[in-house]
C-alpha cells in the first residue's frame, strides 16, 4: 500500500497517486539540484564539490564506495553514491537540508 494519507474535514483517507491527473500520466518530471546563489543546475560531482568546498565542507575518505563530505563545525555527513548517474532525489534533499538557502531541488 503506497500513497499519501490525507486528513480533511475530520476524515482520513489514502490517496494512491497525489497530484496526478490524466494530463500528467506518463510525463514524469525530473528533479535537479540547483545552487541558489548563481541559479546553476548541478550536473556533475565536480560542480557540486566546488560549491560544497566553498561552504566549508571537506571530503571524507572513510568509505571507498561513497563520496562523503563532512563539515567540521557540525555533526553532518553527506554521503553520495560514487557514480553520479545514481545521484537520486533523496541525496539532493539531504544536501538541501544540510545547506539551507544555498541549494534547492526543482522540477525540470
Amino acid at each position: 500500500m503506497s500513497g499519501v494519507w490525507v486528513f480533511k474535514n475530520g476524515v482520513i483517507r489514502l490517496v494512491e497517486n497525489p497530484g496526478a491527473d490524466e494530463t500528467n500520466i506518463g510525463k514524469a518530471k525530473r528533479k535537479v539540484l540547483v545552487y541558489t546563489p548563481s541559479n546553476e543546475v548541478i550536473t556533475s560531482y565536480s560542480h557540486l564539490q566546488r560549491h560544497l568546498y566553498a561552504l566549508g565542507w571537506e571530503r571524507y575518505y572513510a568509505e571507498p564506495n561513497l563520496l562523503q563530505f563532512h563539515k567540521a563545525s557540525t555533526v553532518h555527513l553527506i554521503s553520495l553514491p560514487i557514480d553520479f548517474s545514481r545521484f537520486k532525489t533523496m541525496h539532493m534533499y539531504d544536501i538541501v537540508v544540510k545547506n539551507r538557502n544555498m541549494f534547492q531541488v526543482r522540477d525540470m
